[in-house]
């Protein structure tokens, strides 16, 4: 069996990650699809490089920022930091998981610990997302 090193194991999941998302579900604080401000019906997050941006089918802009992986972790961690409203600066741990089509993260708020679980308590949100295809 071939070991890669942790850098390369990030760079292949980074390129496994880029490209358009559609949001279908969400959770936050235990809460399924509440009305959430960071996306719409029909969103699209777009990943570039190691930067997001979420839009709505019109264009209009609802957040933006960057983010980095740590695909060594169990599960895998992703630390997201909003460039725009109230969580701009900040580090937002959480974790993912990744598969050809489909993307999950659950977040927590700046400063508590990056979730374990794939369920949400207080302060932490779940996004699923399946991958766009362009025509």
């Amino acid at each position: 069996m071939d070991l890669i090193s942790p850098e390369t194991a990030d760079l292949l999941e980074l390129q496994r990650l880029q490209g358009a998302w559609e949001q279908i579900a969400m959770e936050d604080s235990g809460v399924l699809n509440p009305p959430d401000e960071h996306s719409a019906p029909g969103a699209l997050t777009f990943i570039e490089g190691q930067d997001f941006r979420v839009v709505t089918p019109a264009g209009e802009l609802l957040l933006a920022g960057t983010f980095t992986l740590d695909s060594s972790t169990h599960p895998k961690s992703i630390t997201w930091t909003d460039s725009m409203g109230a969580d701009a600066g900040q580090a937002l741990p959480a974790s993912y998981q990744l598969s050809d089509d489909e993307f999950v993260f659950i977040a927590a708020d700046a400063g508590q610990p990056r979730p374990s679980h794939f369920r949400t308590g207080p302060g932490q949100t779940l996004r699923r997302f399946v991958r766009a295809r362009q025509a």
